[in-house]
Order: structure tokens, then C-alpha cells, then sequence
């Protein structure tokens, strides 16, 4: 999928929307992010040493996994976080690097969703994280 097409099931958009692309492949959500250097997370964390902070990193693990999402739900929908655990930053993610990351989801029950992923920059693991979030109905307009 393409950013256009992750806007058709995520509702992040501008700065937020933390993809460049993504694919479920057998149940794995498969996303990538190109970290340029401009991004608006990076100004000032750190001055002359500019790494992704961990929240982006796992914010980016979440939008992954809702990729999962695509064709079972209908209409526009909110995704929030209902809980991060069992979260290691194991390298810093730097401009320049490719972030890659996999997800799954593990059980849902309603309108929640339990799941874990892991983003790579070069084949070594980055963050590994397992999460939970809610998927409500939204009415704002995603134009």
C-alpha cells in the first residue's frame, strides 16, 4: 500500500501519518519508513545527534499492524493505543535509515485488538514492543 492507500484505512494524516508504505503478507503486517532527517520528531531531539524518539518508533509499529485491518472493517474508524508492554529500544534509529517493521495481531475481542511487532534498520531488530488499541467509528472528515 502506498500512503495514499494507508489513508484509506488509517485516519493519521500530514506529519502523523508515520508510513511510507505497507503490506499484509500470511497475517504479517509488513511497513516502512524512509527517515529523511526533516521530520518534525526530530528537531530538537537531539541537536547534532537527531534519533527517533522510542514513542515514534512504537506509534510506527501500531499504524503497521492496523494495516491488518483492511477489508474487515467498514466505514471511517479511529484507532487509539490502550496500552504499550514489554517495550526494548535495542539500537537508535537515525536519518538515512530505513525503518522496516513486521506485526501481528494476536486475539481481538469488540472493538480491541492485542498484537506485537519488531522494526529493523539493517536486519537488526530496533524496538520490539506488544500492544493493544481500541478501533472506534469516527466522524471527522479525512479529506
Amino acid at each position: 500500500m502506498t500512503r495514499e492507500e494507508l489513508m484509506g484505512i488509517l485516519p493519521h494524516r500530514n506529519s502523523m501519518l508515520l508510513l511510507d508504505e505497507a503490506e499484509a503478507v500470511d497475517g504479517v503486517a509488513h511497513g516502512k519508513r524512509y527517515i529523511r532527517g526533516d521530520e518534525f520528531f526530530l528537531d530538537g531531539h537531539f541537536p547534532g545527534d537527531p534519533t527517533v524518539p522510542g514513542v515514534i518508533l512504537c506509534e510506527i509499529l501500531a499504524q503497521s499492524a492496523c494495516v491488518l485491518l483492511a477489508g474487515s472493517i467498514e466505514g471511517k474508524v479511529k484507532t487509539l493505543f490502550t496500552g504499550l508492554d514489554r517495550v526494548k529500544f535495542r539500537r537508535p534509529v537515525k536519518p538515512g535509515d530505513t525503518f522496516l517493521t513486521e506485526c501481528v495481531i494476536e486475539k481481538s475481542k469488540g472493538p480491541f485488538y492485542w498484537a506485537s511487532g519488531k522494526g529493523y534498520v539493517d536486519g537488526e531488530v530496533a524496538v520490539s514492543a506488544s500492544f493493544s488499541f481500541a478501533v472506534f467509528p469516527d466522524d471527522a472528515e479525512h479529506a
